[in-house]
């Protein structure tokens, strides 16, 4: 059974939050997970979900020999106390 489109973008969200200072995943990585454990899944739909991620800026692309899927980092003059 696929999952609705917010609720995919909330999946694929928290997927990256866990993997953060573990794992870096690529996209394709993302993919593979959703795929596995919602075999329906449209292809697209999971595609539409990581840009929508990165187009809110709720995750960015980093580039380091590959491209990858984090959350945003935050600079250390920029922290709030």
């Amino acid at each position: 059974m696929a999952l609705p489109k917010d609720e995919l973008v909330e999946r694929i969200y928290k997927m990256v939050e866990a993997a953060q200072g573990k794992k870096q995943l690529k996209a394709k990585d993302i993919e593979k997970a959703v795929l596995k454990e919602y075999p329906d899944q449209p292809r697209n739909d999971i595609k539409f979900a990581i840009k929508e991620l990165i187009d809110s800026g709720r995750c960015v692309y980093t580039y380091f020999g590959g491209s990858y899927i984090e959350l945003p980092h935050e600079e250390g003059a920029a922290k709030k106390f």
